[in-house]
């Protein structure tokens, strides 16, 4: 028999010193991939960052207050912010223009005296056209509201014998009403109180001549600097870009409106004057008025639907004759306000109706009839600017 040698002993390694090195031995591929995803788990696991805490909302008393604070800042100071808003409001008008004749080699200070000097000469020429038939009328009047009285009254006699009859029976009814006395108050005329108000006039006038100058000549330099002092160059550049697409937008919207309103007040001056048989400066003071009134949407073609009414029935004896100014009239915005309007501005610049009548309501009581002319500009430069920035366009729509 042979006897097999008995295996080698691996002597155990005394104590407190380390193992000897194992022999490696590759893992197969499907292995090693979990073993890396393994050891990658905890790095994934690691905790994200802490979001950036939101900003504490105030109350809402707060917020009240606040509004009413501006409110009555704005009406308060209305000497002061008016005339600022009128000459931005004839900047924007300009600055199309401006452009224009920049192209032309034309330098931005001559170009703005040029534009001034052209519309105060245009408002010179129209305010003394206008004179002569604005005083004649508001002489004639009266007159002619005591000759229109029998009219009135016979168009209006079913109305009277229907109330007549209702006081019969309420007097049978429920015997004789005790009558009310009426007391009527006379206030003094005070001749000094227009001579008061005239430097006033004179002075805001020439406020909104010079802002107005001084807005197209040195408002891209003011725009410029105060961009300026934004910190990053990024930032900058992009409140660049927003603001000249927010001016050239609000200028295109002002220039437009303005010029629709103008063709409004030639066409129903040139219709008054060949169709009904209007004088041409009576015609012609009709159609400014006409004009001017567009700018208030609703409210102002309301008020000259009334004016036309009076008009027609002071000028003309026939019924259906009287109706006609205010017939072309209402024909004449309802084509400007439902079509041409819509088509040339198109839905960009389209404001809720009850947005729109809300701020001629807020506007016309803070300002009052200047507040009525510039609550529609003030509110598409609101809705564009809203339009422009990140997270505003909510607000945006829903003044649409």
């Amino acid at each position: 028999m042979t006897s097999e040698p008995p295996p080698e002993l691996t002597p155990a390694p005394a104590a407190g010193l380390p193992h000897p090195p194992l022999p490696s031995t590759p893992l197969p591929a499907g292995a090693a991939a979990a073993a890396s995803s393994a050891s990658a788990a905890p790095a994934s696991d690691a905790p994200a960052p802490p979001l950036p805490r939101p900003r504490p909302r105030g109350p809402t008393s707060m917020l009240v207050l606040a509004t009413l604070a501006v409110g009555f800042t704005l009406w308060a100071a209305q000497d002061l912010i008016l005339p600022v808003l009128l000459a931005l409001f004839f900047a924007l008008v300009g600055n199309p223009i401006l452009r224009l004749l920049q192209r032309l080699w034309i330098p931005r200070f001559l170009g703005a005296l040029l534009v001034i000097a052209f519309g105060m000469y245009g408002t010179y020429q129209l305010g003394h056209q206008l004179v002569a038939p604005a005083a004649e009328w508001i002489r004639e009047v009266p007159r002619e509201l005591r000759d229109l009285t029998p009219k009135l009254r016979s168009l209006v006699r079913p109305v009277q014998e229907a109330n007549k009859a209702a006081e019969n029976i309420a007097r049978v009814a429920g015997g004789e009403p005790a009558r009310t006395v009426q007391l009527v108050k006379a206030e003094p005329d005070d001749p000094y109180g227009a001579l008061s108000a005239t430097p006033r006039l004179v002075t805001s006038v020439l406020a909104v001549v010079l802002l107005t100058f001084f807005f197209m000549v040195y408002g891209q330099s003011l725009q410029r600097n105060a961009i300026a002092l934004l910190p990053e160059r990024k930032q900058q550049r992009l409140t660049v870009e927003i603001l000249q697409s927010i001016e050239h937008e609000i200028s295109r919207y002002v220039l437009t409106i303005s010029l629709i309103n103008v063709a409004l007040g030639l066409v129903y001056a040139a219709v008054l004057h060949l169709f009904l048989g209007v004088p041409a400066d009576e015609a012609l003071l009709w159609g400014t008025m006409a004009a001017l009134l567009n700018f208030a949407p609703y409210v102002g073609p309301l008020i000259g639907m009334c004016v036309m009414l009076l008009m027609g029935f002071v000028s003309y004896d026939e019924l259906w004759q009287s109706l006609l100014p205010a017939a072309v009239y209402l024909g004449l915005h309802t084509l400007e306000g439902q079509i041409i309007t819509p088509i040339v501005l198109g839905a960009r610049m389209a404001l809720s109706p009850l947005v729109l009548i809300l701020a001629l309501m807020v506007f016309g009581w803070l300002w009052g009839i200047i507040g009525l002319l510039l609550a529609v500009p003030l509110l598409v430069c609101v809705k564009l600017v809203l339009s422009r920035l990140d997270g505003m366009e909510k607000w945006a729509r829903l003044l649409q």
